[in-house]
């Protein structure tokens, strides 16, 4: 078995989200079921970061285990026969061998996320209105990166997860943000290196409160203290979110070490 890299876009507007569900429509089955058409067997496919329903991508990315006869015949036509049988709203923008090593979740060095909020009094535009989130209150930029200061670094973001059995909310935050383009739109960029469930779209619910003047720039930070989920912490809209980036070790000989790492820390969570 060869394994291969697949740098992946989809419009989650439609989608159950990332990982295959029975009845459900999802980013996951629809791959699966043209990979297994194209390869006949493949085994393992991994994702980088599982998206929830109605969440896009622009750089996700996720490897699978292919037959290595089928890769050698199909690896130069690959992305164009993809491009035929996939939907429409689902893109495999790069596909190429990797080392056995690699591990499109273990490997991964960070994830980086954006989203798109509009305050404009008219709403979101036609064409970006499954992308962007429509505010009905005028938002204040200082005031949201003031909220966004204090949620950097590591914490326990327990009061912003939905908590899973077993797992832990402890994550390191290097970079949250906000911009507002020349467009109007506001665009928050968060990245850390994993997530736990419903974080981002909490933390950015969090500091939109802030941003609209119902509450203190230090709010957000002052939940970090808290050890279960907070109720009064909205959890902002789903499609206004996409990963759009997964950064990896340079050097493939760093691979297996920083899976070995990233495994050793969630077993000890």
């Amino acid at each position: 078995m060869i394994r291969v890299r697949l740098d992946v876009a989809y419009d989650g507007t439609d989608f159950s989200g990332w990982a295959v569900q029975p009845t459900r429509r999802t980013v996951a089955g629809e791959l699966t079921t043209v990979l297994t058409r194209l390869f006949g067997a493949v085994e393992g496919l991994t994702v980088a970061g599982r998206t929830d329903a109605g969440v896009h991508a622009t750089g996700q990315v996720c490897h699978v285990d292919v037959p290595d006869e089928r890769w050698a015949a199909l690896s130069s036509t690959l992305l164009r026969k993809l491009a035929g049988l996939l939907p429409l709203d689902v893109r495999v923008h790069t596909a190429a061998e990797v080392p056995p090593e690699f591990d499109a979740r273990f490997s991964a060095l960070s994830r980086r996320y954006e989203y798109r909020v509009t305050d404009a009094v008219a709403g979101a535009e036609p064409l970006r209105r499954h992308d962007t989130v429509a505010w009905p209150r005028p938002l204040d930029l200082d005031a949201l990166n003031a909220a966004a200061a204090g949620l950097v670094g590591e914490h326990d973001f327990a009061a912003f997860c939905r908590r899973k059995e077993h797992a832990t909310t402890i994550r390191a935050v290097n970079r949250l943000d906000w911009r507002r383009d020349p467009d109007g739109i506001l665009v928050a960029t968060v990245q850390a290196d994993a997530f736990c469930q419903q974080m981002v779209r909490s933390l950015v619910g969090a500091q939109l409160f802030v941003g609209d003047g119902r509450r203190d720039p230090s709010w957000p930070a002052g939940l970090l203290s808290r050890r279960v989920r907070a109720d009064e912490v909205t959890v902002a809209p789903a499609h206004g979110l996409a990963l759009v980036e997964v950064r990896y070790p340079d050097d493939p000989s760093e691979l297996r070490l920083r899976s070995e790492q990233t495994r050793r820390r969630r077993d000890a969570d």
